[in-house]
């Protein structure tokens, strides 16, 4: 069956199952590296995940196709291994023209899009990037029982063990990028790592098997190069005040600092994740509005926080109500030390690095106002926005609690995702006890869900959304801080409430742990932002076309 010809290397069949071990390992980095390329630009949601999956299985599938066709014309060890090393320089490129690649595809789509903009960038990004190579390691394993298989006899134990050895090698290219190099190094360098593993497998064969090192040499040319000015430029390499970028498990992180603000982003295409103003009093942000929770509470003695980010609300909270204990919950211990380190987190809160339901449901503790600021653009946890979670928070409340939700982004009308968010909450806490408040100048949505209190006249907290009903939530807010700002800014949010109706039983809006399909919901809202947004752009594209909008955005 083999025909290893003159290449000595390949009489041992090591060297074959050593290449199919760094193939295997190779596509998994690619593929990991992938969700932390696209996370930035177009969030980790499941759909970006099920993208990414999706078209490398697709690659891959063409690739085994191709190269057993490939391998059968010509059975040539040479061209396989001059693939590899194309793969391997690819991928060593990535780190540092994907983001470029990126941004042009998004840039060209915004404007000529209306619907599915994050679906349909998302998967031309992959098409382009992460395709062709793993197309070409597709043709890897073809190839190689090519050359490894003695006899029909014993041919399936052969492509067993390539089988396994790829196989041991996508686990390692799983774990490893996940749990060592891309917190310690980065995605880019991640990149580097295992494509240069890669590589190194190909100038092996073209060493020992002294074949002339054009190939190899164009390709180790790539890779330093890359290497050389991959560093230079980060995701959002157009911003040159950054106090602080880099990654954790779980985000890519940037810290901007400002003349009156800093702000800590994990998206560098939809905005801001949490801001911290440098001057005392009112932000101008979410977090005033989120600040008529300790005020519609009955009483103002404990909060907990689920998604703590760089501690704002905390902050807030211990500036007006200094009486209040405050816990923080954060999943990603990066951001927890940023804040210490970056936005004067106060030191004597404490921070669980936990995820916020898991949390919940390993503590006994209760609160007067609970906040659940764990939602960022379409990357909306699911087991944060069902019933069984909010039934969970709302035991955790002390009677007349409230929580208050940061609903990020503001998307009314039949299907969109506050619709569903709003009548789940308003299921588990009844009608009458639900409110919201829109964010002046945001996109940020407040909603407000207060529990039974003592006073058995309780009429729920909807009455306050009522204009006659403002001096109240004015009265009890000047009582326990002292603070006139902030009791004529609470005037204003009173103002602001609107009444959140109960669904009926059993209604479809209703978002549970077995059906969320919360990331769909909020990439109608990413469409509908980016529709308002982009809107006088396509026009000047369709009116005046390409040199026209050239002549807009200089």
């Amino acid at each position: 069956m083999k025909d290893n010809g003159n290449r000595p290397i390949l009489q041992s069949k090591v060297f074959l199952y050593v290449t199919e071990f760094f193939s295997g390992m190779a596509v998994m980095a690619a593929e990991l590296g992938a969700s932390r390329l696209l996370a930035p630009y177009f969030s980790s949601s499941q759909i970006v995940w099920t993208i990414i999956i999706g078209t490398i299985m697709i690659a891959l599938a063409l690739g085994a196709v191709v190269g057993g066709r490939w391998a059968d014309r010509n059975p040539d060890p040479d061209l396989l291994y001059r693939r590899i090393a194309v793969a391997a320089a690819w991928i060593a490129l990535i780190p540092f023209v994907g983001k470029y690649l990126i941004l042009l595809i998004s840039g060209l789509l915004i404007v000529t899009v209306s619907t599915n903009f994050l679906v349909i960038a998302a998967f031309i990004s992959c098409m382009v990037i992460f395709v062709p190579p793993l197309f070409l390691l597709g043709t890897v394993t073809p190839g190689l029982v090519k050359f490894t298989t003695d006899s029909l006899d014993d041919n399936a134990t052969i492509v067993g063990r390539l089988s396994a050895c790829n196989t041991i090698g996508s686990i390692l290219g799983t774990f490893l990028p996940t749990f060592v190099t891309i917190p310690a190094v980065g995605t880019f360098v991640t990149f580097l790592i295992f494509s240069g593993l890669l590589l190194a497998i190909a100038l092996a064969y073209f060493i020992f098997s002294r074949i002339k090192p054009v190939t190899g040499a164009v390709c180790t040319v790539l890779f330093i190069g890359s290497a050389v000015f991959s560093p230079m430029s980060g995701f959002a390499f157009w911003e040159n005040n950054l106090a602080y970028e880099g990654e954790s498990i779980y985000n890519y992180l940037q810290v901007k600092n400002l003349s009156d603000r800093t702000i800590l982003s994990t998206n560098v295409l939809f905005g801001v994740q949490s801001v911290t103003m440098k001057s005392d009093g009112l932000t101008g942000m979410y977090y005033d509005t989120a600040l008529a929770a300790p005020a519609l509470a009955d009483h103002a003695g404990s909060a907990l926080i689920l998604g703590m980010g760089t501690g704002t609300y905390a902050r807030q909270l211990r500036r007006y109500y200094p009486d209040m204990k405050v816990q923080g919950v954060e999943i990603d211990g990066k951001i927890t030390r940023l804040a210490g380190e970056y936005f004067d987190e106060p030191s004597d809160i404490p921070v669980s690095t936990y995820d916020g339901r898991a949390w919940l449901a390993a503590s006994d503790e209760t609160y007067d106002v609970i906040m659940v600021d764990a939602y960022q653009d379409i990357t909306i946890p699911f087991q944060m926005s069902s019933v069984e979670f909010f039934r969970m928070v709302k035991k955790h409340l002390n009677p007349g609690g409230v929580m208050v939700v940061n609903m990020n982004m503001i998307s009314d009308g039949e299907g969109s995702i506050n619709e569903s968010l709003q009548a789940t909450i308003a299921s588990v806490f009844g009608g009458g006890n639900v409110i919201t408040a829109d964010v002046p100048k945001t996109t940020n949505r407040e909603l407000f869900a207060k529990t039974q209190g003592e006073d058995k006249s309780f009429k729920g907290v909807s009455d306050l959304a009522k204009d006659s009903k403002a001096i109240p939530l004015r009265a009890v807010t000047y009582i326990r801080t002292h603070d006139s700002e902030l009791r004529d800014y609470m005037s204003d949010v009173a103002h602001r409430f609107v009444k959140v109706e109960e669904p009926e039983a059993g209604s479809p809006l209703i978002l549970t742990d077995d059906k969320a399909p919360v990331e769909l919901l909020g990439m109608r809202a990413i469409d509908q932002l980016i529709a308002e947004e982009a809107g006088p752009y396509r026009t000047i594209l369709r009116e005046r076309g390409i040199q026209g909008l050239i002549d807009e955005v200089r």
